[in-house]
């Protein structure tokens, strides 16, 4: 987002010069100058804005046993402060774990980041929730995690801020004592459309069945930009929404808005893995980048 802002001022700089050149000459040929640079300067901008290229494979973005490519960033800390090793890496399988250093939760939500942005593509992985939830955690974060998408730098976000601005592809367990369905979405400081109407709601559920106790669940996302959203779990499409944007309510709108090169929709971002208080594994997270 960073970079959509700078070509976004060294365009609007470059154009306003010749502009002016142009303003004191007025031959014909000054025209076709104008014209030629400015094209030149917006082809590349968009070159340099791009995101990774496409590929029909799909490409793992864990290292086996490491945290390499990623950023942890956890309310109340500084970006890259992994702490009490919240979220380490045990034979391939990514865990979010509480017994190092929690003895109550006191709201320290994670989020590990993927070093780069994406547009279009898609992202899949298996989870599963295990052991007890955290001290001090929020009921509603019971068996509880997610994937966020088009979401902000975390070197964007306030020391105390609790959830990057974001789209989440919400991630939920049941067993004996609370059924509930997983794949649905929220939005952190954003909003998104189904069936042609702006949602404001902040979570909306899908169509899932429930997934009991400690079993393994293979969790699928299909991301088109601005266009299309789709959550796929075990298979079934359980969520469609459009036009992911910025919410004009969130008092981090304004600067969103500066990181996304003024644009309140939003067609790419940051992806990332959450801690939200309960014990969670992650494997096999693969993409694959779509073409545009």
């Amino acid at each position: 987002m960073y970079g959509y802002f700078l070509c976004h001022a060294k365009n609007y700089i470059f154009v306003e010069t010749l502009y002016i050149y142009f303003d004191m000459k007025t031959h014909y040929s000054f025209l076709l100058t104008f014209i030629a640079l400015s094209s030149f300067v917006l082809l590349s901008c968009t070159s340099a804005t791009k995101t990774k290229d496409v590929s029909s494979e799909w490409i793992p973005l864990f290292n086996e046993n490491s945290l390499d490519d990623w950023t942890v960033k956890i309310t109340g800390y500084e970006v890259g402060d992994n702490y009490a090793n919240t979220f380490r890496m045990e034979d391939g399988v990514l865990k979010v774990r509480y017994d190092e250093g929690y003895d109550t939760f006191e709201n320290r939500f994670g989020h590990l980041f993927y070093k780069d942005a994406f547009s279009h593509y898609k992202l899949r992985l298996e989870y599963r929730f295990v052991g007890e939830q955290c001290p001090g955690a929020p009921g509603w974060a019971f068996r509880n995690s997610g994937i966020m998408l088009h979401g902000q730098l975390p070197e964007s976000m306030d020391v105390d801020q609790d959830f990057p601005v974001s789209i989440e592809f919400q991630l939920l367990g049941s067993d004996s004592t609370r059924s509930q369905v997983t794949g649905s979405v929220c939005t952190p400081g954003t909003n998104i459309v189904i069936d042609g109407e702006l949602i404001l709601d902040h979570c909306t559920q899908s169509s899932s069945d429930f997934f009991m106790d400690d079993q393994w669940v293979t969790a699928e996302v299909e991301v088109r930009g601005n266009e299309v959203i789709k959550h796929i779990i075990n298979g079934d499409t359980v969520m469609v929404y459009s036009k992911p944007q910025l919410d004009d309510r969130d008092p981090n709108y304004e600067k969103m808005l500066l990181f996304n090169n003024e644009e309140k929709m939003l067609s790419s971002g940051t992806i990332s893995l959450q801690s939200e208080g309960h014990p969670c594994d992650f494997r096999n997270v693969e993409i694959m980048v779509l073409e545009e």
